[in-house]
């Protein structure tokens, strides 16, 4: 199970660690923390030492009810990052998390290998056209709304059927624009309640009949530290246990705002499994 980053042939057999890089004010958990450039550089050089295997750039929160940001304002936030990043680490695969395609495009123009979408195409009707026209790995969550209204969308029949349904129609239109490496993310947080997430989680297994890599990110998320009853700072603990328990029900990527200690999670892992 491969995906082709700009050439590079990412065996995904053995599972990669994605390190999260937040270029915004307002992040639930580390926004405002990465403003100088010293401060970006040396954050993404310990994720890399640490050993993520992509490191993921968001501009703009998708936390419950956040607030709205333009195209133009997430260009300026994001596309200085991605060339700042490429011209210290140029070996870097950069992921960009938008929904927004002409985010997307000038992202993958100025060097990015990978479009990381909370939508999967469903807020941009211009996105898979995009992806399929630069043919990058394309990074597919399950949402409904978007970041201001997911939280009200949360009534479901049968939340895994349904979510099975909803990724079934996103492939075949990502497939008819030619978008061979995708990726799937159930998505944890985004228009589901904590028991919801629990749920979608105990029955991980069953995304795998999609036969396409799973992305599972729930670092320091509510689902944790609300369950736990402790401040999202003490939510690593957490946070690894959930990452060991998705690798063992097919986790390919784990996105973290931990690499060091998630790498770890994989190399145990690895160590029993494979």
């Amino acid at each position: 199970m491969t995906i082709n980053c700009k050439g590079i042939l990412v065996d995904l057999t053995i599972p990669k660690v994605m390190g999260i890089l937040n270029v915004t004010p307002n992040s639930f958990y580390d926004g405002g923390k990465y403003k100088k450039e010293s401060e970006i550089l040396s954050q993404v050089e310990k994720m890399l030492n640490d050993g993520a295997a992509f490191i993921d750039v968001g501009a703009y929160s998708s936390k419950p009810n956040a607030e709205f940001v333009s195209e133009q304002e997430e260009i300026s936030r994001i596309i200085p990052v991605v060339d700042l990043i490429l011209k210290h680490f140029p070996e870097t695969i950069l992921s960009i998390d938008t929904f927004r395609s002409q985010v997307a495009k000038v992202a993958i123009e100025s060097g990015a290998a990978i479009i990381n979408d909370i939508s999967a195409g469903m807020l941009d009707a211009k996105m898979l056209e995009i992806i399929g026209k630069y043919n990058v790995p394309y990074i597919m969550m399950h949402m409904r709304g978007n970041p201001q209204t997911m939280q009200a969308m949360t009534t479901y029949e049968d939340i895994v059927k349904e979510m099975l349904f909803y990724f079934s129609e996103r492939v075949a239109a990502a497939r008819s624009f030619g978008i061979n490496d995708l990726i799937l993310d159930p998505g944890f947080g985004f228009a589901k309640t904590i028991d919801q997430n629990y749920e979608v989680f105990q029955k991980l297994e069953l995304f795998k009949m999609i036969e396409l890599p799973l992305l599972v990110g729930i670092s320091r998320k509510s689902m944790i530290y609300k369950t736990l009853d402790i401040g999202i700072e003490n939510a690593l603990n957490g946070t690894t246990v959930l990452n060991t328990l998705a690798l063992t029900k097919g986790a390919k990527i784990i996105r973290v705002h931990d690499v060091k200690e998630a790498v770890e999670c994989v190399t145990l892992f690895t160590k029993i499994n494979l």
